[in-house]
């Protein structure tokens, strides 16, 4: 039995293919960690969340900045909808997208394993957040998600604004966690993310560090598997995994194979159309 967490896909479903392959992935023994962002751009965004909802008993999800936002616009008029790039427009108007949007609204933030000894999330953690009270919060956005609420948490979700304080509340308070958990790369030691900062360290602002290196920051107790910074490349140190590895932007798909002797498992990915420039 083996468990593999997975990075960035990005609709990039025969890359998927090919790392499953590779990795022999038996459904009947294995466990896949998907680190967010299954949609957008890799113009197979309706074949991989078919393919993953489809392995949901034998997988576990956390959302993406470009999951959150699929789910967002799903919400929005028709007329909205059909001004979308087509790789989105195709899950947005297939005949099974209420089957795939409700089940992507079901999936988690944060996921823990105590067990296996390893943390999922998509994009980082707060400075003062513990694991603990990382979960606390990813759990507080995950049951609006399921409720009737999630129109409401979705609608209001867009913004850079406010700084994560634990005295929010409301659509503040989520849009904070939101953030936190899908869009984060560099911050300041009080939790102040650099949303313009996305490229290699060295490259941001003064005052801005990775999120895994803010000094003073809280203990983590396990290791953290993430992805979204597809510019920091594989970076596996002080604890955390990050394993975006640009599948969708010409890189490779990686697959970490989670336990007490860590494998990696890479494919080509997605082949860049000529003029197409890598970015977010």
């Amino acid at each position: 039995m083996a468990t593999y967490a997975i990075g960035d896909i990005q609709g990039c479903y025969d890359a998927l293919q090919r790392l499953l392959e590779k990795i022999r992935f038996d459904p009947i023994q294995d466990r896949l960690w998907f680190c967010g962002d299954l949609v957008n751009r890799g113009g197979q965004s309706l074949e991989t969340l078919r393919l993953v909802q489809s392995l949901a008993i034998h997988s576990t999800v956390v959302l993406g900045n470009h999951d959150l936002s699929l789910l967002a616009i799903a919400q929005r008029t028709e007329g909205e909808q059909r001004r979308v790039n087509a790789d989105l427009q195709r899950v947005l108007f297939a005949e099974d997208r209420e089957l795939l949007i409700d089940w992507l609204r079901q999936q988690k933030l944060m996921h823990v394993d105590h067990s296996l000894g390893f943390v999922m999330v998509h994009a980082g953690l707060a400075p003062k957040w513990t694991i603990r009270i990382a979960e606390a919060r990813a759990h507080e956005v995950e049951a609006q998600l399921r409720s009737d609420g999630y129109r409401k948490l979705l609608k209001n979700m867009y913004g850079d604004k406010p700084v994560w304080n634990p005295k929010l509340t409301g659509p503040e308070r989520f849009r904070a966690i939101v953030n936190v958990f899908t869009r984060m790369r560099y911050c300041t030691p009080s939790g102040r993310i650099g949303f313009d900062d996305k490229g290699r360290p060295g490259t941001q602002k003064p005052g801005m560090y990775p999120w895994f290196e803010v000094p003073g920051h809280a203990p983590r107790e396990l290791p953290v598997v993430c992805g979204h910074w597809s510019t920091l490349g594989l970076f596996m140190g002080l604890g955390v995994y990050c394993i975006d590895t640009g599948a969708v932007w010409g890189g490779k798909l990686s697959a970490l194979e989670l336990g007490p002797e860590l494998r990696l498992h890479q494919v080509p990915g997605r082949a860049m159309p000529t003029g197409e420039k890598a970015g977010d």
